[in-house]
């Protein structure tokens, strides 16, 4: 069938196929990331003011290939790469029916990777993306974008299979969104430093069912090293909710929380707790956000929450804090307020409508919102 979106028309399978969701053999479109792919084409606007250097771009695992047609569209000089004949065929015809330059070639992407420099590359991969992570890090020029859907392992759901690919330790928590987009974070710089390279996280958000990341490519160690600086352990207590974070790579877990003495405490690390964004450059996306877009009310409400969010290295949930408190949740803007007329900092948290962020610790979050 066909679809316009973004302002270019592909051709893709039937939705009624099956295969549009993702999974299973054979090419697949999702409609369903729709926004990711508004995002994206965003980003690459407000990073071509950033970096006017960056000209070429690799999509990874093209499938379709809209993400490539969209970015041919903005001027990117535009590889499409599928290990699926099928796909490339297709990825090529659509990139023809636009009128658009670029290739499209029948490669493993790693293999890719470490024949040919692209200044940007996208990995969209179905699950998770590290098993391209290497090859994309140590390779790309300038920029690389990266989606990840398997949110079980990430989160902490599946606890195992986290720490399998992920290196890291992740706790199934009230903030479990966030907990997933920093234990990525963290084994993406931790891969980039392995080649004295910085991967510094631009832009990144939480939606639906996947994580999607922008980091930009410094080739100096000292940035790597400072971006190592910031990984350390978040742990979280139970029993009042209460969360503490520690930088380093060696984690001092508390023995009893020091605000209710309960000792069911969840470590988590290492973890990536610095910012996961440049506000500034959130802002400049969320301004290249245009109206042909099919998702650009839900784009701008999302990035600009994204700009604006503090940079705690966890969100609270403000109907979990209310039911452990046995209160009814007033409304957001006035729970905000009252946080802010008590002296702290807090702001809304784009990972659900009920998430926030704060300086405040959990008593004094009760007590400046106590009615």
């Amino acid at each position: 069938m066909d679809v316009r979106e973004g302002g270019v028309e592909v051709s893709v399978p039937d939705a009624r196929d099956g295969a549009s969701e993702g999974a299973g053999d054979g090419v697949f479109y999702n409609p369903t990331q729709e926004l990711n792919r508004d995002v994206t084409v965003a980003t690459l606007r407000a990073y071509r003011e950033r970096e006017p250097r960056a000209s070429s771009y690799l999509d990874a695992m093209a499938a379709s290939g809209i993400r490539g047609v969209r970015a041919a569209a903005e001027g990117y000089d535009v590889t499409c790469a599928d290990v699926d004949a099928d796909a490339v065929e297709l990825a090529r015809e659509n990139l023809a029916r636009n009128g658009l330059d670029g290739e499209a070639v029948e490669r493993d992407v790693n293999a890719l990777l470490y024949e040919s420099l692209f200044d940007v590359v996208d990995l969209d991969p179905f699950g998770t993306p590290i098993p391209f992570a290497d090859a994309a890090l140590s390779n790309a020029r300038s920029m690389v974008c990266v989606t990840a859907t398997d949110t079980a392992p990430l989160c902490g759901a599946h606890q195992r299979s986290g720490i399998r690919k992920y290196s890291t330790l992740p706790q199934n928590t009230d903030y479990h969104p966030e907990m997933g987009l920093r234990v990525l974070l963290s084994a993406l710089i931790r891969t980039a430093a392995r080649y004295d390279k910085a991967a510094v996280p631009i832009l990144s958000h939480v939606s639906r069912h996947y994580v999607r990341t922008y980091l930009q490519i410094d080739a100096r160690a000292t940035q790597a090293d400072e971006l190592i600086d910031r990984l350390g352990y978040v742990h979280h207590c139970e029993d009042c909710l209460r969360r503490t974070h520690e930088f380093g790579l060696i984690a001092h877990p508390p023995e009893a929380c020091d605000a209710c003495g309960g000792d069911r405490i969840l470590s988590a690390g290492p973890l990536y707790l610095g910012a996961v964004r440049d506000a500034d450059f959130a802002r400049t996306v969320r301004e290249h956000v245009t109206d042909e877009m099919g998702e650009a009310a839900r784009a701008g409400r999302l990035l600009e929450t994204v700009e604006a969010e503090l940079d705690t290295p966890t969100h609270y949930d403000q109907h979990r804090l209310c039911k452990q408190w046995s209160r009814s949740a007033p409304a957001m803007d006035d729970f905000l307020a009252s946080l802010r007329d008590a002296g702290f900092a807090a702001t809304r948290a784009h990972y659900s409508g009920t998430a926030f962020k704060t300086d405040a610790t959990v008593p004094e979050i009760r007590e400046a919102t106590a009615e």
